[in-house]
């Protein structure tokens, strides 16, 4: 995981620095570290990205088209997206 993909993960799951840092059991000022570049050991990269894969961020990797993320589908989401297709087909 690099800074952008944890800014972008932090995102679309609408979660602030300190709302990450508490989750990943860091300081505020390491997220803004991380996400402004600069080297973090690897153990405190994997708490961070380990704490955003629980709150449903799928990490992307480097395929030719960039490193990124996107939310986990999950069956609720697959319920709701269903109830709208049934919805909009009447």
């Amino acid at each position: 995981m690099n800074g952008i993909q944890c800014k972008m993960a932090r995102a679309a799951l609408g979660l602030g620095v300190r709302e990450l840092a508490e989750r990943a059991k860091v300081s505020p000022d390491t997220i803004a570290r991380l996400e402004r570049g600069e080297p973090l050991r690897e153990r405190t990269i994997d708490a961070i990205q380990t704490a955003l894969e629980a709150a449903g961020v799928e990490f992307i990797p480097e395929n030719g088209g960039g490193a990124g993320v996107r939310l986990r589908k999950t069956t609720a989401s697959i319920h709701s997206i269903s109830q709208i297709t049934r919805s909009s087909e009447t």
